[in-house]
């Protein structure tokens, strides 16, 4: 079964859709965890209540965009999934990020 982490940004809407999907359509995977750059994204709540892990990297909190992808990569790999999925996220990530996952 396939570990999938996906970003966000806002209300999650992606998110809920792969997250339903999985369910209805027993897809060998499951969403190990939400991250988001913001902490009052709407969709965090939404994987909360389907007990699905959730973190936090606020962009705002790094002086760089490349320190900013460093401390987002670190989030992403204490969860070890086999994909990362962007759903909304709204941040550009660097080249280097990219081609970690």
């Amino acid at each position: 079964m396939k570990s999938i982490v996906i970003l966000i940004s806002g209300r999650g809407s992606n998110m809920e859709a792969i997250v339903q999907r999985c369910a209805a359509e027993a897809w060998p995977a499951r969403v190990a965890a939400v991250i988001s750059n913001r902490a009052d994204a709407a969709g965090l709540q939404f994987a909360q209540s389907h007990g699905i892990e959730t973190a936090v990297a606020a962009h705002k909190a790094y002086a760089s965009r490349e320190d900013f992808d460093a401390a987002l990569a670190e989030v992403i790999d204490a969860f070890a999934p086999d994909l990362v999925v962007l759903a909304g996220f709204m941040r550009i990530l660097g080249p280097a990020f990219v081609r970690r996952f």
